[in-house]
């Protein structure tokens, strides 16, 4: 019964490879079965339990959907960067008490920022693409023409978590039967990568998600400079925007991750908000200790 719900995981596991992206969790509780000493009579009763079992399976194996995790790190990534790094450099134009050099500075450094960071976000997510391609190269390769080396990769795989040889055999002749799911389970589980990770796509859609965020970021702690005359009340008014930017950012991305915990929602806003901060700090003195010498 173990090996036939470790076997039904990974079905389900592998039936799942293109999506984006799952947690499949292995049951742990044994399932109910039958008794030895029940009575012959109740063989319909029997067949309706298997059903149930199996349902059971099938219900516990669903696995509970999340937003690309990938796609909170771009976001957090542009996000972060945007609201700290154009800000800090915003308010330390300001020391020298110019709004238009402050304007102008921080908007050259807003779109040049974007569009390196938007680059430099595809040309990572399509080396990732690109070493996906070549681990699933290998894998077809292997799968093909060693048989016994994809199912020792199969064994290791699983045996880090603890199921008995007994099962592992069940696990690779239900995996014998098919070279595509073999391929599948190896690069999952072995290689520990996703259909998505080879999604070309995916590179583009870092790229610009990491460029959106890192303007929109940027402009938030400049727009104050646009509509104040004084360049005091335009410096205040920005800290106040990127304080509560942060703070509210912080505690929306650890949200769409872990929405049952308040205290870590709120520790990590605390958290961003103290990072611009110090990055801000940082700007200021700089410009103030050179515009001294």
């Amino acid at each position: 019964m173990a090996a036939q719900t470790v076997v039904s995981a990974v079905r389900n596991a592998l039936s799942g490879t293109n999506r984006s992206p799952t947690y499949i969790a292995i049951p742990q509780n044994p399932l109910p079965h039958k008794r030895d000493d029940a009575p012959s009579s109740a063989s319909s009763s029997g067949s309706e339990d298997s059903e149930k079992a199996t349902d059971e399976v099938d219900v516990r194996c669903v696995s509970r959907r999340f937003i690309s995790p990938r796609l909170i790190s771009d976001a957090t990534i542009g996000l972060s960067d945007g609201l700290t790094v154009p800000f800090a450099l915003t308010a330390g134009l300001s020391a020298l008490g110019d709004s238009k050099v402050v304007i102008y500075g921080g908007m050259a450094e807003l779109f040049a920022g974007a569009i390196s960071m938007g680059i430099g976000g595809y040309l990572g997510a399509n080396s990732e693409c690109q070493a996906h391609s070549a681990a699933l190269s290998d894998t077809q390769r292997t799968v093909r023409s060693k048989p016994a080396d994809a199912q020792w990769q199969v064994r290791c795989a699983l045996s880090k978590y603890g199921i008995s040889e007994a099962t592992l055999d069940s696990v690779v002749e239900e995996l014998n039967e098919s070279l595509d799911a073999m391929e599948k389970f190896i690069m999952r589980f072995h290689h520990e990568q996703t259909d998505s990770a080879g999604d070309a796509f995916r590179a583009y859609l870092s790229g610009v998600t990491i460029a959106f965020g890192y303007f929109l970021g940027g402009l938030l702690p400049l727009m104050p400079y646009l509509f104040c005359e004084s360049i005091d009340t335009a410096f205040w008014l920005s800290c106040f925007v990127m304080i509560n930017v942060l703070f509210v950012f912080g505690c929306g991305k650890t949200w769409l991750i872990d929405a049952e915990s308040v205290t870590k929602c709120l520790w990590s806003g605390l958290q961003m908000v103290i990072l611009g901060g110090l990055a801000a700090c940082a700007a200021m003195t700089c410009v103030a200790v050179i515009g001294k010498t």
